[in-house]
């Protein structure tokens, strides 16, 4: 098949507080390299994380031109009328460089320990899906909000004039991947599964279905990739472990792979990233930036 969209491609920056000057740094490095995105986690419960938000302004002032994501936004402990307004107010000061990423919340008892309400399963997706609604409703401009919903309520609140940033869910499960669906610009798989993964088989046609029964574009729901694993100079003999998940290979490999993943499987977008608390070489980067991501971008413009 023909991929017709632009295919964004990204880094995922450190978090850790003592990497700060590395996150920085290296986010100007992608910037400098023509990457399209750079993203930072959120986990508020952990101190030794710098908080997301704080961390994305500071990243957006640094760069120039390259777009920031906090994926995922941990939504139960950042209120969606709040959220709505800090993402516009970035967008302003920005010039739109914006993509909200949203996560239905995974860790709960950390969340918790943060003084926010348990909520149930189900009760988080229905939190979700109001937030992506409020979100919307308090961008673009308009006329004032009122929203009475089951976890949120607003009351002739005005609009942001800022546009409404692209929204990517991060979710599992039948009932988020509908919400999905139903509510999203973007799908990001959990647990760095891949586009030959049998979640992702199973899972997109749930996004699918739930698009279509919205009267959406199933077309238009964008699936971004978080990609992990090895990027060497030379081919590796092995680019898959035993269970089939990728761990990395030579540039060409990765080239390759990821230019399969765009015109077969129609991925949309990968974001290079390490585990929690390592830290992404500069010839990592380099590898990555100059290497892979040029090679992707001109077999893809030759199709």
């Amino acid at each position: 098949m023909i991929h017709n969209q632009k295919v964004v491609f990204g880094l995922g920056l450190e978090a850790g507080v003592h990497q700060a000057s590395e996150m920085i740094r290296h986010a100007r490095l992608a910037d400098d390299a023509g990457l399209d995105l750079v993203s930072v986690g959120d986990h508020p419960y952990f101190a030794e994380r710098i908080d997301a938000y704080a961390a994305l302004g500071f990243i957006l002032g640094a760069t120039n031109n390259i777009t920031g994501a906090v994926i995922m936004t941990n939504l139960l402990s950042r209120p969606a009328p709040i959220l709505a307004r800090t993402i516009t107010g970035l967008s302003t000061l920005s010039g739109g460089r914006i993509v909200l990423g949203l996560g239905a919340g995974g860790m709960q008892e950390e969340i918790v320990a943060l003084g926010v309400p348990r909520l149930s399963p189900a009760e988080r997706i229905r939190a979700m899906e109001e937030a992506i609604t409020l979100v919307r409703a308090l961008s673009g401009g308009g006329d004032p909000v009122t929203f009475d919903g089951e976890f949120y309520r607003v009351t002739e609140l005005e609009p942001a004039a800022a546009p409404t940033p692209p929204i990517w869910a991060g979710t599992l499960g039948p009932k988020a991947l509908a919400a999905t669906g139903r509510q999203a610009d973007g799908w990001i798989p959990g647990h760095l599964a891949d586009w030959r993964s049998r979640e992702v088989a199973e899972a997109r046609p749930i996004v699918d279905e739930a698009a279509a029964l919205a009267g959406r574009n199933p077309a238009e729901i964008a699936t971004i990739y978080n990609v992990s694993g090895r990027i060497s100079p030379e081919p590796l003999s092995r680019t898959r472990d035993e269970d089939g998940r990728w761990i990395g290979g030579g540039v060409t490999q990765w080239a390759e792979e990821l230019t399969f993943a765009v015109l077969e499987c129609d991925a949309a977008a990968f974001i290079y990233l390490l585990p929690p608390g390592e830290s992404i070489s500069d010839a990592t980067i380099g590898l990555w930036a100059y290497g892979v991501v040029p090679a992707v971008r001109e077999a893809i413009a030759r199709r």
